[in-house]
């Protein structure tokens, strides 16, 4: 019986955990589209969120071009230009570009989002917003989700760029390709639905990303040591949530 209670008590605790964080999105994409607006907030989180995760989106991607081309290069044994070029353009584009952006982009932004509104909360400034007739959502988390909505696809585009020129770098250098030959087997493997599906991938991350961040701040208790393990769990919360819908979104693409 006590198993039962345990197994229970865990199963409630899902289904409770699940409608709230319901409840906040509506709210929160409720607010995204009703006045009053606050534009300048946005500005400044796409500024927070694009502009200041460029170098560790980049950094990543050039990187994991060079080791996908690596990889590849050696796991053939041989092979030419159009192969290399395609497995590179492929990975990046619809899988690892997005993903990787998404998970490096949830550990800066996502953290950086709990603890934010988790240190308002716990300090007791959302209720003196609320005292100020200024609705949290409104102020807090409605600006966040427009912002990384915007701004993923854009990074997600930047990332898909440089890691495919990170797999041109070691293929004309270390394996010796022709570069003219190597950029039209990248032109000619490039698919629209590939990357389009790595920017549709990215929007959705941007939105569970911000919605993570918020939700986990919003909610957090307990002073400091609250506002620590909120930080934890966004971006606990947001890396696993990214994976799944990644998984959701490449079957509703690719699928038989």
């Amino acid at each position: 019986m006590g198993l039962l209670r345990a197994l229970g008590r865990s199963v409630i605790n899902l289904f409770a955990v699940t409608g709230r964080i319901g409840v906040f999105t509506g709210n929160g994409v409720f607010h995204c589209f009703s006045p009053p607006f606050f534009p300048r907030l946005v500005g400044q989180q796409m500024v927070e969120i694009g502009f200041y995760s460029l170098p560790v989106v980049g950094l990543t991607a050039i990187f994991t071009g060079m080791v996908l081309a690596l990889q590849s290069f050696s796991g053939f044994g041989f092979a030419g230009e159009a192969t290399i070029a395609n497995v590179v353009v492929w990975g990046i584009t619809r899988e690892l570009g997005p993903v990787l952006a998404g998970l490096m982009v949830a550990g800066r932004i996502g953290a950086a989002m709990a603890a934010e509104i988790g240190t308002m909360r716990v300090t007791e400034q959302i209720d003196a917003l609320t005292t100020l007739s200024t609705n949290p959502y409104k102020y807090l988390v409605a600006p966040r989700l427009i912002a990384a909505v915007a701004m993923m696809p854009l990074l997600v585009l930047v990332a898909d760029i440089i890691g495919v020129m990170g797999g041109f770098i070691v293929s004309i250098y270390d394996f010796g390709f022709n570069p003219m030959t190597y950029l039209r087997s990248t032109w000619d493997n490039l698919e629209f639905i590939g990357f389009f599906s790595g920017i549709v991938k990215a929007a959705v991350f941007g939105f569970i990303i911000a919605l993570m961040g918020t939700y986990h701040g919003y909610n957090s208790k307990g002073g400091s040591q609250g506002v620590g393990q909120a930080t934890t769990n966004a971006v606990v919360s947001a890396s696993i949530l990214l994976l799944l819908f990644n998984f959701i979104i490449t079957a509703i693409f690719f699928a038989a």
